[in-house]
């Protein structure tokens, strides 16, 4: 049973490009082509568990929430139970496709998707001053009516695109079904979980679990799940090969190989930006920290070469 696990999470462009609306053929393609790659890591010998995001999605499930309550008055579901819907749409297709792929590379194994509940303080700051943006972008006069009505919070987009709701993103605390998950994938399943950071719920006083309003950042939220289930590896695909100092810049450098301890240097220079690198990093740092060997971010077309993507490892690699 000593298998190696390595946890796999999927950036929103792995679901769906940029370029894109969203229908379910362009999501299902996007999902075979990533997942075609992935079968590289399965023939180095790795278990695999899969998360992913759900940003797009999820927000377009509250879409069909505020429509379906402004013309049918069909009541409107809190967003923990949007983040649930989407992480059995999303596993679903997400199932269906890798069954394809295994059935088409004759490959036997069991595919799994875990709806994921995971803890978080409902004392955490971040339920103070919100700051995630959820949801479609309105006008200064609709946002300011809607947060009169629901208690919502709305800011402006910094790319003055509009007004968007935003909500906490609490530090994810603890995967509830961490030791499923172990058990499943080291039996040889491979395991779709913690789909768009998980399900946020706290626990109260009588210590029940209360869903609430809030989406828990998915970086995060996996390489908490890496470390719990004690992987070996953690793969954060995004849409880029490497990991770059002063991206986009005339002098942009490709890192290869940093120890965290470059990585935290880095991080804390600012080189990475909030929205985008910077909680990749983060969670590559805590998953080593935490005892995982690396953490490799890359996109996925680029698993086939041995030495892909940059690599984030212990302190007491020599370079």
């Amino acid at each position: 049973m000593n298998k190696k696990i390595a946890v796999v999470a999927l950036g929103g462009n792995a679901l769906l490009r940029g370029n894109e609306v969203g229908t379910i053929q362009q999501q299902e393609k996007n999902t075979y082509d990533t997942f075609i790659h992935l079968l590289k890591l399965l023939k180095d010998g790795y278990e695999l568990v899969i998360t992913h995001g759900n940003g797009p999605q999820v927000g377009n499930i509250m879409l069909r929430n505020e429509a379906g309550y402004k013309e049918y008055k069909i009541p409107q579901m809190p967003l923990d139970i949007c983040v649930a819907d989407s992480q059995g749409g999303i596993g679903y297709m997400i199932e269906r496709q890798v069954k394809n792929i295994l059935r088409e590379s004759k490959i036997r194994k069991n595919v799994v998707t875990i709806v994921t509940q995971v803890l978080v303080d409902k004392n955490d700051p971040a339920f103070i001053e919100p700051t995630k943006p959820v949801g479609r972008f309105y006008l200064k006069e609709e946002a300011e009516l809607l947060a009169r009505a629901g208690g919502l919070i709305f800011k402006e987009d910094p790319r003055k695109r509009g007004w968007r709701r935003v909500v906490p993103s609490p530090e994810p605390m603890d995967i509830l079904n961490k030791k499923v998950i172990r058990d499943l994938v080291k039996r040889g399943n491979i395991v779709i979980a913690a789909g768009g950071g998980g399900v946020p719920v706290y626990m109260d006083e009588k210590k029940n679990l209360v869903g609430v309003e809030a989406v828990i950042d998915k970086d995060l939220a996996s390489s908490l799940l890496a470390t719990e289930i004690e992987a070996n590896a953690f793969f954060i695909l995004t849409d880029v090969p490497n990991v770059y100092l002063n991206f986009h810049k005339p002098d942009q450098q490709k890192l290869e190989k940093i120890t965290v301890q470059e990585a935290e240097k880095y991080l804390e220079a600012g080189e990475f930006a909030d929205g985008s690198m910077g909680p990749k990093i983060l969670s590559a740092i805590q998953f080593v920290k935490n005892g995982g060997k690396e953490t490799i971010i890359t996109e996925s077309t680029q698993l086939s070469n041995p030495y892909c993507g940059t690599r984030i490892v212990a302190d007491s690699f020599q370079t």
